[in-house]
């Protein structure tokens, strides 16, 4: 291996995500996630979004995609957003029900057997698979896969 830079403290930036139809993406992730539109651009063949909170970049939508998302292909398994209390998961698992979304799991579910933390799984427009979770207290329903991470394998 060769040698790794010294660096003190490294964070997430942003994630970026190619959508197909970024007119049927961005009422989405606003509505889901409750992000604010920071800035956007209309031009045919170059339509983006950058979405935040508090004026803090999180999510950019690309539309530059012809097909939707596939799981088989290496790249983004998986985007998660920790939230701080198991409410805010259900709240948002309302907001996907009323937005009829694919979930992977039925509610919410512990990340494994005998753990506290958990959440939902559920796949956006584009079938990019999604998780919204709390450290805790998610222990009260069953683990869907067993020792097996919950968010390992959907």
């Amino acid at each position: 291996m060769g040698q790794s830079v010294a660096i003190s403290a490294l964070q997430t930036g942003h994630v970026g995500l190619n959508v197909t139809d970024i007119e049927r993406s961005l009422p989405f992730y606003v509505e889901v996630f409750g992000f604010e539109v920071l800035s956007e651009g209309k031009d045919e063949g170059r339509r983006w979004a950058f979405l935040g909170r508090e004026g803090r970049l999180l999510v950019t939508l690309w539309q530059q995609s012809r097909s939707g998302f596939a799981a088989s292909s290496a790249g983004l398994h998986h985007l998660s957003f920790q939230v701080e209390a198991i409410d805010e998961v259900r709240a948002v698992e309302q907001v996907l029900r009323g937005l009829d979304a694919s979930f992977q799991y039925d509610g919410v579910v512990p990340h494994g057997e005998g753990a506290s933390s958990g959440g939902i799984f559920f796949s956006d427009p584009d079938g990019i698979r999604l998780e919204v979770y709390a450290p805790t207290g998610a222990d009260t329903a069953p683990a869907p896969a067993g020792a097996a991470p919950t968010c390992g394998f959907f």
